[in-house]
């Protein structure tokens, strides 16, 4: 059984950095599509990034166009998010999630596996 624990989390200052790692275990993720997702108290789990099996294909959500950059690499079995210039709306709790379809998907329920979330706080 697959399991996934993010880590990377924690509290910066606006413009500041953050790198999210997500490590799979029990087995290869190298065939899955990987997503970065977001939840705040009250609200629906969003999705901030996306990456094919390959790492060829990529999405990002509008809200962090040009600022943060999903990658892959299947050899560690690990999935990064790299988070710039930070602003205090991208405060919550990051999840990580596995889809056992190769394709990008941005919706939640399409993600069988999902990590326990790292949270992250960004202070203005």
């Amino acid at each position: 059984q697959v399991q996934l624990v993010e880590s990377g989390g924690g509290l910066v200052q606006a413009g500041g950095s953050l790198r999210l790692s997500c490590a799979a275990s029990g087995r290869t993720v190298s065939t899955y599509a990987m997503g970065w997702f977001r939840q705040t108290p009250g609200k629906e789990r969003d999705v901030v990034a996306a990456i094919s099996w390959s790492g060829g294909s990529t999405y990002y959500a509008d809200s962090v166009k040009g600022r943060f950059t999903i990658s892959r690499d299947n050899a560690k079995n690990t999935v990064y998010l790299q988070m710039n210039y930070l602003k205090p709306e991208d405060t919550a709790v990051y999840y990580c999630a596995a889809r056992t379809g190769g394709a990008i998907v941005v919706v939640a329920s399409e993600y069988g596996l999902w990590g326990q979330g790292t949270p992250v706080t960004v202070s203005s």
